[in-house]
């Protein structure tokens, strides 16, 4: 999966966070727990296999994320990266390789399920949306996208005691991305300068960085 994909798939997480509340029960405790839900933030472990259950690549981090439309992604292992969003441009950094590449947001992540974030359409407007059986203690929905030209052929996330565990994602050429998160903390406050992102002296930038 693409660092495109990943941030993409970010910002699903971001979107559906904010509006998992229109498919859930009134009474439930996701729905609580979403509710007035403004950051979040967690350790994460990710894992890509090739479709046939052969781990690919795995890593681990951290990441925080604040409506509308920012994140911070910090790989700690296998290596040092960074995928930052501020609201208007994402960021790819990577310490070993000394290169940074910005992109416009709108443009680097147009026709993804990230357009949960624009405003432009309701959750069930843009996903066909199922519940499916608990299983490891999870309690699991499925999102199929309804447009044709996602990079995804489906998203499933999984809530344990109305917190968000896991996310499972799985893309057109069948690679699939299982995120699962670990000491998360709602509506912490974050510093503005936490989204944002300063190429260090001496690394390639690749793309414009704007204002």
């Amino acid at each position: 999966m693409t660092h495109k994909q990943l941030a993409a798939a970010l910002l699903t997480c971001i979107g559906m966070l904010s509006a998992a509340a229109a498919f859930a029960s009134p009474s439930s405790e996701v729905e609580k727990y979403l509710n007035g839900l403004a950051t979040w933030s967690a350790d994460f472990t990710q894992t890509i296999d090739d479709g046939h259950g052969k781990v690919v690549r795995s890593a681990a981090g951290k990441l925080a994320l604040q409506k509308p439309g920012k994140f911070r992604w910090d790989y700690t292992q296998p290596s040092e990266q960074l995928i930052l969003a501020d609201g208007k441009q994402i960021w790819f950094y990577d310490k070993d390789l000394q290169q940074a590449n910005v992109r416009d947001m709108d443009a680097s992540l147009a026709n993804t399920p990230a357009v949960l974030l624009s405003g432009g359409g309701s959750l069930s407007g843009q996903f066909d949306v199922t519940a499916l059986p608990p299983s490891e203690g999870l309690e699991w929905y499925q999102l199929v996208p309804k447009r044709a030209d996602t990079d995804f052929q489906v998203v499933r996330i999984g809530f344990r005691n109305g917190e968000l565990a896991s996310m499972f994602l799985a893309d057109k050429l069948n690679q699939i991305t299982q995120l699962t998160f670990s000491n998360p903390k709602r509506n912490a406050k974050f510093a503005p300068e936490l989204f944002s992102f300063v190429p260090p002296a001496g690394v390639d930038v690749i793309g414009h960085a704007g204002k």
